[in-house]
């Protein structure tokens, strides 16, 4: 018995070489992109990691600031690889993108404002 819910894809080729040869050139580009942005990122995390306040004329919250940055940027290119956000219209892109972008930010002020409140309240109550 054949079924018929089962469908040939390898049938259903609608592009030729050049248009494979263009998504093979942006598949190895976005591999090689968030593979740079990655080994940035640790290379950060080993160089950085066990750093304490200064590092080299570099504040903390520079090193913390630049490695959120790097990964909320590669986190919104993957979204618009590899959920075809990109090739949507630019006002539902904008409708999508910033609210997230607003909503990180957000999350970050209060995680950057509020990590300090523990120096204060140990500061205030005497403990070192």
């Amino acid at each position: 018995m054949e079924r018929d819910d089962i469908i040939e894809y390898s049938l259903d080729s609608h592009h030729d070489e050049e248009a494979g040869k263009k998504i093979r050139k942006k598949i190895y580009f976005v591999t090689a992109l968030l593979s740079i942005v990655t080994a940035i990122e640790v290379a950060m995390g080993i160089i950085w990691g066990k750093a304490h306040i200064d590092v080299d004329g570099m504040g903390w919250l520079t090193i913390k600031s630049i490695f959120i940055i790097l990964t909320v940027l590669k986190a919104g290119y993957i979204v618009m690889v590899f959920m075809h956000l990109g090739d949507e219209r630019k006002s539902l892109r904008n409708v999508i993108l910033i609210p997230y972008f607003l909503f990180i930010g957000y999350l970050l002020f209060i995680l950057l404002s509020e990590s300090s409140f523990i120096y204060y309240v140990k500061d205030v109550i005497g403990w070192v």
